[in-house]
């Protein structure tokens, strides 16, 4: 089995997100964390055990990631919001390049439900077995898309993506707030020996993220991938050191 210490802290974790914006544009952002180095900066102080770029801005940034000693997590694969169909997120990036850009774990996104969910599935095969015999452990962002999964319980779906990250080989997954503490545990289990690690979606206000990281924590998550509600915060290092309070006690 692949290890996870490069990317975790007595085997928890708490990862920056920044792979937001080919997802959904310039609309995220403000003068200060359109900047990736504000972000860098941010990983670096608020000791992040890993931040989150795509390919693009982990060329660009490379001396910087270097230097602020953040691991890095290479996402593989992407799309825009532009697109209104039925949601097909395809590889962009290759295991060797990540490689080459000094990454110590790669993700992919799966839409489960999307009518292309086996273009996603075959992709992200090839990917897990390259970076497993490279010795990078695989993160899968897996969320249930498309019109297949309307009308389905929301529970049911995360639960069902929890298990489909077991059945492919991912070492971690990340999954959206189920809703409920029971729902999440139940989430977890369907992961068996794989982790879990919660998203941290959009922006809340800090009482409800809190708890949603209590939570996350009470069900046996190892942590959450974090983006939107610590950089567009006012104060981002003094919500990063609440959170790193629940996380690791």
């Amino acid at each position: 089995m692949v290890s996870l210490k490069k990317i975790t802290t007595k085997g928890k974790a708490m990862f920056l997100a920044y792979d937001q914006g080919i997802e959904h544009g310039p609309v995220d952002f403000n003068d200060k964390n359109v900047d990736p180095d504000y972000i860098i900066k941010i990983a670096r102080e608020g000791k992040y055990n890993a931040v989150i770029f795509q390919k693009g801005i982990a060329e660009k940034y490379k001396k910087e990631i270097k230097k602020s000693k953040v691991p890095l997590i290479l996402k593989l694969n992407g799309k825009t919001n532009l697109y209104k169909g039925e949601p097909v997120s395809k590889q962009l990036c290759t295991v060797k390049e990540a490689l080459s850009l000094g990454a110590v774990a790669v993700g992919y996104t799966i839409y489960i439900g999307s009518k292309y969910e086996n273009i996603m599935l075959q992709e992200f095969e090839a990917i897990q077995k390259r970076a497993h015999k490279s010795g990078l452990p695989v993160i899968a962002w897996i969320y249930p898309r498309g019109k297949s999964v309307k009308g389905k319980s929301k529970a049911e779906l995360i639960a069902y993506s929890a298990r489909v990250g077991l059945e492919i080989g991912a070492d971690i997954v990340k999954l959206n707030y189920p809703g409920s503490l029971q729902d999440l545990k139940w989430a977890v289990r369907s992961a068996g020996k794989t982790k879990i690690v919660i998203a941290g979606g959009i922006k809340k206000d800090e009482k409800n993220l809190l708890q949603n990281v209590r939570n996350a924590m009470r069900a046996g998550a190892v942590g959450l991938a974090i983006g939107r509600n610590v950089w567009q915060a006012k104060k981002p290092l003094e919500i990063t050191k609440k959170i790193r309070k629940i996380v690791w006690g």
